[in-house]
Parts: structure tokens; C-alpha cells; sequence
């Protein structure tokens, strides 16, 4: 990832969202791209036109009990690049770089009404994890 990617990744996110989210992406790049490490990674599908699509995710240690996993909390593709095999290639990189931080787990969360990323995430393999998300509405 490279500050000058930024403003199409923010656009890809906007075409696949339907919400605009700026700060929020720049935000991201501030952690993941610039300070990433061997803990955090937020990989760019470049092509001719520039980039195609995003993956971001980390390692996360001992979270809710559990050894070193790998999260991936954000991917997306152009919808004119999809089934191009661009989202598989880049969940194969953020793989690669969570087995190369020594993680064999890798793990998402997904709203249950998103079936082309369910489907997506489903045909490279992914099962349901030995966890259910709860929520509470404090407003």
C-alpha cells in the first residue's frame, strides 16, 4: 500500500459500500500501510489502471483466549474486476504474510445478509468459527 493509492481505494470502498469513508481510510493507511510490521499488512491489487482491490488484516495475540490468529477485517474489488480472481489472489498474500509471522489460523466476520462476501470467503475454504459475535445497543 502507497499514500498515492489512497484516494482509489477510498473509491473502491465507496463503489462496493455505497458510503464514502475518507478519514476512515486514511486512518487505516496511518496504522496498516505506514507502521504495519510484521503484525499488520494492507496489501493493493495493482494493474495497468492502478489498483483493483484491497485486503487489510492483522495478527492478533490471545484475543478472546486464543492463540496467535490472523484477521482479515477489510477486503473489497472493483466490481468491473470481479471474477478475475483478484480477491483470491489477495487473500493468498495475507495468508502467505500470516504464516510468514508464524500464524496457521485465519479468521473474519461478515454480516449474515452479505452473501458475495460469505461466498466469496466460503470458496477459498473458510467454515464457520467456534464463536458467536454478540452486540449490545447502548444507545
Amino acid at each position: 500500500m502507497q499514500a498515492g493509492d489512497l484516494d482509489r481505494i477510498v473509491a473502491i470502498d465507496a463503489e462496493v459500500t455505497g458510503v464514502r469513508k475518507t478519514d476512515y481510510w486514511y486512518e487505516m493507511f496511518h496504522r496498516y500501510g505506514t507502521r504495519g510490521g510484521r503484525q499488520r499488512f494492507f496489501f493493493v491489487a495493482e494493474y495497468d489502471r492502478g489498483p483493483e482491490g484491497f485486503v487489510i488484516g492483522e495478527v492478533r495475540d490471545w484475543e478472546f483466549g486464543e492463540p496467535p490468529c490472523g484477521w482479515v477485517f477489510g477486503i473489497a474489488v472493483r466490481p468491473e474486476a470481479r471474477l478475475a480472481g483478484v480477491a483470491a489472489r489477495l487473500l493468498d498474500a495475507m495468508c502467505a504474510a500470516f504464516r510468514s509471522a508464524g500464524v496457521t489460523k485465519v479468521r473474519t466476520l461478515i454480516r449474515r445478509d452479505n452473501q458475495l462476501v460469505l461466498s466469496f470467503f466460503r470458496s477459498q475454504g473458510m467454515m464457520a468459527a467456534p464463536f458467536i459475535a454478540l452486540e449490545l445497543d447502548t444507545g
